[in-house]
């Protein structure tokens, strides 16, 4: 029997009709497997998405658990024996005997601050107490001033480097002549002449923990507060002798004392009293020294200006016209001046002028310079400063006037 064309034709669709459904299989699965891999990454990212809500949950868990808890309570160690520890709870200085584990006798003594829970039992010492605003008045970097950057204050500043530096540097200079070195330094005189300018250089040539303090920063509103901070201060410098204390503005703590009853003046004159205390009492004060400052001396209480608490008393006044000269230099080291800029005669023509005045001219007379579209400064720039000063101190020295 004879195939026909029809016949032989057959195979050939077979064939192509079956290399189709491979092709079509294929890209089907091809396609689930893109799927599946698509599913894989949404499956990774669900998991990793899990396992964030995870840690967060147990964070959330963990919180509520201490939030339920009973809170401690904070207690000082009076005294360590054979039964345990006697401590006493601040606030209500309730005394009791309560056991201490062998871990934590190894890390207590009398004295030292801990927390107790509800039952009295000591759960954990605590560190030392130390008001938080006395330790953010420590200096971390030292201030930009050089002795160089002050003119006019030659005997004032080696005073200070004797009171200061110098027993710290050389301590055994003293102990060779068998006296103590002065223990703190008291700068008194008008406004903008270096008072402060002087510490920030003692801060930056010494190697000792700087810390300051403005005066105004030791009045509290509350009984107790100011003599704490005092002594919270004085106990920060202790544990990182050798220091320097500078009080700014000291008379706004150190003014005379009066027979006054306000609360105010009375807390004052509490804070006052442990400032004293704190710079010559029963306890030695270390190696600590004090430089202090202020505009009014004569407010100042005699008590804190006796030997022992400051030994020296150093009064700077406005520089005389070689200092200015000198301050002149210093302030103008940066700036772009002319030829006819004559120092000697600016300094002839500020006479009473303070060393602020002096940095204050400086500064007016580049001002001058910009609003002129100039880069170069002129003796004419400082002589308009100057008059500009001068109208200034005049304005504000006229009493204000009211009108009906």
């Amino acid at each position: 029997m004879t195939e026909t064309a029809e016949d032989a034709e057959l195979p050939y669709d077979d064939g192509a009709s079956l290399q189709e459904k491979i092709e079509a299989l294929e890209e089907q699965l091809s396609a689930l497997e893109d799927e599946n891999e698509e599913m894989r990454d949404r499956l990774l990212d669900a998991n990793a998405e899990n396992n964030k809500y995870q840690q967060k949950l147990e964070r959330l868990s963990h919180e509520n658990k201490k939030l339920k808890q009973s809170p401690l309570f904070v207690a000082t160690v009076q005294e360590l024996n054979d039964e345990g520890a006697i401590i006493k709870q601040h606030g209500n200085n309730q005394e009791a005997l309560t056991e201490v584990t062998d871990d934590l006798r190894e890390d207590l003594e009398p004295g030292a601050r801990v927390a107790v829970n509800n039952s009295l039992s000591i759960v954990e010492r605590l560190d030392d107490e130390a008001d938080v605003r006395a330790r953010v008045m420590e200096v971390d970097e030292s201030p930009d001033v050089g002795y160089e950057d002050i003119g006019g204050l030659d005997d004032q500043l080696r005073e200070v480097r004797e009171t200061v530096e110098l027993p710290m540097k050389e301590p055994e200079m003293f102990d060779t002549v068998g006296i103590d070195p002065p223990s703190g330094v008291l700068l008194h005189g008008p406004p903008g002449t270096g008072k402060t300018l002087m510490a920030k250089a003692v801060a930056n040539q010494t190697d000792a923990t700087f810390i300051k303090m403005a005066g105004s920063e030791l009045v509290h509103k509350f009984i107790g507060e100011g003599a704490k901070l005092v002594r919270d201060l004085f106990q920060v410098a202790r544990d990182h002798e050798p220091a320097v204390v500078f009080i700014d503005e000291i008379d706004a703590i150190a003014s005379k004392r009066t027979d006054s009853k306000t609360s105010g003046d009375a807390e004052v004159q509490r804070t006052m009293m442990q400032l004293l205390s704190e710079m010559d009492g029963f306890d030695e004060r270390g190696d600590i020294r004090i430089i202090a400052a202020t505009n009014r001396f004569d407010m100042l209480d005699r008590a804190i200006l006796r030997p022992g608490r400051f030994d020296r008393l150093i009064e700077v006044p406005n520089p005389d016209e070689t200092g200015r000269e000198k301050i002149f230099r210093i302030h103008t080291r940066s700036m772009n001046l002319a030829e006819d800029v004559d120092f000697a005669r600016l300094a002839a023509e500020t006479d009473d002028k303070s060393g602020a005045d002096v940095a204050a001219i400086c500064t007016e007379a580049g001002m001058f310079a910009i609003r002129d579209d100039r880069e170069e400064i002129t003796m004419q720039d400082f002589e308009n400063a100057l008059e500009k000063l001068e109208q200034d101190t005049e304005a504000s020295a006229e009493p204000s006037r009211t009108f009906a």
